[in-house]
């Protein structure tokens, strides 16, 4: 899956196509309208978990045989779907930015927060059960290291490519948790 596709006319935001690439190469349209598809799994059950940053949610799809996407639903809803277009104030109406992820053995979603500066558990339904705030914006998390218990951020001031071109500010973060990894990645 790709979340290739992004279109803007200047500076409004529009939604995205969800790509899928098979093994020979083919790609095709897997989902439309999403609000910034970001990070990704699939768990145990074959659920793809699909982070929508601009969309205040998580949507889930089901993985048919051919790898085509049913079922569609919102997984977790942290807010309504933004009506604004312009970044500005599309961020303002994001209440959760959902980014980078990683699932854990109990099914809950390591979120990382784009726009909160924070990285949350999150509960099918939207439910958060815990937050770390290392102050500096969190951008991509996943459970790893030897018992998958290491919830390593990846962090940064801020999302402004054109700022992190020309500074260092960047680092990985390293969290122990209780509960260890399951799904894919």
């Amino acid at each position: 899956m790709s979340n290739c596709d992004t279109r803007a006319a200047s500076n409004a935001l529009e939604t995205a196509r969800l790509l899928r690439v098979d093994p020979d190469g083919t790609v095709s349209v897997a989902a439309e309208d999403m609000m910034f598809p970001n990070g990704s799994v699939i768990t145990d059950d074959g659920t793809l978990l699909v982070c929508e940053t601009f969309g205040n949610r998580i949507t889930a799809f089901d993985i048919a045989d051919d790898g085509s996407l049913t079922g569609r639903r919102v997984w977790a809803e942290f807010g309504p779907v933004p009506t604004e277009r312009d970044l500005e104030p599309l961020l303002a109406q994001v209440v959760v930015g959902p980014d980078g992820c990683g699932l854990d053995a109990e099914g809950a979603l390591w979120v990382a927060d784009a726009v909160g500066g924070r990285v949350i558990r999150v509960k099918e339904g939207g439910a958060i059960d815990f937050s770390i705030e290392p102050g500096i914006g969190v951008f991509a998390c996943m459970l790893g290291g030897e018992d998958g218990r290491t919830l390593f951020l990846c962090a940064a001031p801020d999302f402004h490519e054109d700022a992190r071109k020309q500074a260092r500010e960047g680092s990985l973060r390293a969290v122990r948790v209780e509960v260890p990894h399951a799904g894919l990645p």
